[in-house]
């Protein structure tokens, strides 16, 4: 098999019952699998909630054991919802800005030459995560050299070697954000940090564990999501040459190439929602205070609406994916995530003539009946 394929491994039983059951950490969680069903259960954010009283419990697994903090605006349901998004998108908007826009190619284009220049890398620590965390510099407006710092943290924020939640390691991300938020409150300046601490909601200033919970979810939202999105995409031109050749040839489909590549690789599998009453999906009773999760990467292989849905077609026409969630609750940081992927595949295109795949190691997320690689573990690769 390609090395850069990701089979569906929901095909079977999205067709047949619609979803699936996964049990995680003795609180069962039923996977809602076709897209339809997925952007209903999404709409209806009244019978199927994101801000329930156990904080991270919508997260699959979930994050009740190692944290506290609720991740905002990702865990309150509306009203409140808009009013903290209203804080916070403007500022998740800015990489529309021409300024940021070159400053995010300068970054990728520094970090093409250097792999450029090397015998081989390892793509996932060595490029996607120093590509996202010198990029994350760039979103929360602060130097660049403090993306070492992330960068020494490791790929994950919160899995280990042997553990898929780490409270240990969750803890450094978390003392580190108290540090830097009382950094700000002592010397404001012009950082996301000092912004949020100026914010109001519904008259009042943002609190310092709102402030944090905000920069929980900028970091641990947007670094596995953009690392898996870029080491499969590194994957995927390794093993079609002609489509980066295209991409240089027809750059006006650059972006269409983005949203299919976001599409098929899914980076993030799905996300939990608690649900408020008895009721059903797919036909299929869930009785209130249970969980289902929105199964973003099966929903994105529904060949009932995706033509040639497990293959990679750049120039897509019709592709209303649910890469970046769908509904209330949307990506924050899709505006992000999408110049990051639209500049790295028009600098690659333009810089790198071929890659050649040297090692690689499987990523494969267990959901006990669903068996997902979601990408790699590691990808050694030579560019040319």
């Amino acid at each position: 098999m390609s090395k850069s394929v990701l089979p569906d491994a929901f095909q079977e039983a999205r067709n047949g019952k619609g979803f699936g059951t996964v049990d995680d950490q003795n609180d069962p969680v039923t996977m809602v699998l076709g897209l339809k069903d997925v952007r209903k259960c999404a709409h209806n954010w009244k019978t199927f909630q994101s801000g329930g009283e156990e904080v991270g419990r919508i997260v699959v697994p979930s994050e009740v054991a190692i944290r506290d903090t609720r991740q905002i605006p990702f865990e309150v349901d509306p009203p409140e919802h808009a009013n903290y998004r209203a804080i916070v998108e403007p500022w998740f908007k800015r990489p529309l800005e021409a300024d940021y826009q070159a400053s995010l190619k300068a970054i990728i284009d520094e970090l093409i030459d250097e792999v450029l220049a090397k015998d081989s890398v390892e793509v996932v620590a060595d490029f996607s995560l120093k590509l996202q965390s010198r990029a994350l510099t760039l979103l929360l407006n602060i130097p660049y050299e403090e993306a070492q710092v992330w960068i020494n943290w490791g790929t994950h924020v919160f899995r280990s070697d042997d553990t898929a939640l780490d409270a240990d390691k969750a803890n450094i991300l978390y003392d580190y954000i108290d540090q830097q938020i009382d950094k700000a409150i002592a010397n404001p300046g012009e950082d996301l940090y000092s912004v949020l601490l100026d914010s109001e909601v519904n008259g009042r200033k943002l609190s310092k564990e709102e402030v944090k919970g905000v920069m929980i979810l900028t970091f641990a939202g947007g670094r596995d999501t953009v690392i898996n999105a870029v080491t499969n995409s590194i994957a995927y031109f390794a093993e079609s040459p002609e489509s980066l050749n295209r991409l240089q040839n027809e750059p006006e489909i650059t972006g269409k190439a983005v949203e299919e590549l976001i599409r098929y690789f899914s980076p993030l599998t799905h996300m939990g929602r608690v649900v408020t009453e008895d009721t059903q999906v797919c036909e299929h009773a869930v009785k209130a205070n249970s969980r289902i999760s929105l199964c973003w990467a099966s929903a994105n292989r529904d060949e009932r609406v995706f033509e040639n849905a497990n293959e990679v077609v750049l120039d897509r026409k019709i592709n209303p994916h649910v890469g970046f969630g769908f509904a209330t609750h949307n990506c924050l940081g899709a505006t992000h995530a999408r110049q990051i992927m639209n500049i790295l595949l028009t600098s690659l295109s333009a810089k790198v003539k071929n890659i050649d795949i040297l090692y690689h190691q499987d990523n494969i997320e267990d959901w006990q009946e669903f068996q997902r690689k979601v990408g790699f573990e590691q990808l050694t690769v030579s560019f040319r």
